[in-house]
């Protein structure tokens, strides 16, 4: 078992959740996306606000803290070159500039625990709220 495997935890619920957000987003007709957060004393990584699924890039921009990092699951549908209809499911990693040190090692360790758990197939590294303007370009280009 690797070390972050046995520092970092998901709880039954989370790992639940996880999985269900996953298979109901696949065929979403608009975008989706939840917001996670390690605790500090426990180190569980968790929904930072059970109830809220974003569904535009903007109110997740709005709901992201200046100085503390966080991983967005997104679901966005994209229409292809091709015009074929396409969802992809990733993982952003929000690591603002002005957060510490403590905090930017905490969520590096976990980084690919939660990618790893949330089955996402690409990541993608973002410094500011603004950053997110960018994904659905960076997503009809892969």
């Amino acid at each position: 078992m690797s070390s972050e495997a046995r520092l970092y935890s998901f709880s039954q619920g989370t790992k639940d959740h996880l999985r269900k957000f996953r298979l109901t987003t696949s065929r979403a007709s608009g975008p989706q996306a939840v917001i996670y957060y390690i605790d500090k004393k426990t180190y569980e990584i968790r929904q930072d606000d059970d109830k809220v699924v974003y569904k535009s890039l903007g109110e997740i921009g709005d709901d992201l803290p200046d100085n503390s990092p966080r991983y967005i699951l997104l679901s966005y549908p994209i229409t292809l070159p091709s015009g074929r209809m396409s969802v992809p499911y990733v993982l952003i990693y929000y690591l603002p500039s002005s957060c510490n040190a403590a905090s930017r090692m905490m969520y590096a360790g976990a980084k690919e625990l939660m990618r790893n758990t949330a089955e996402v197939g690409k990541i993608f590294d973002i410094e500011s709220a603004e950053d997110l303007e960018d994904i659905p370009k960076k997503l009809s280009t892969e």
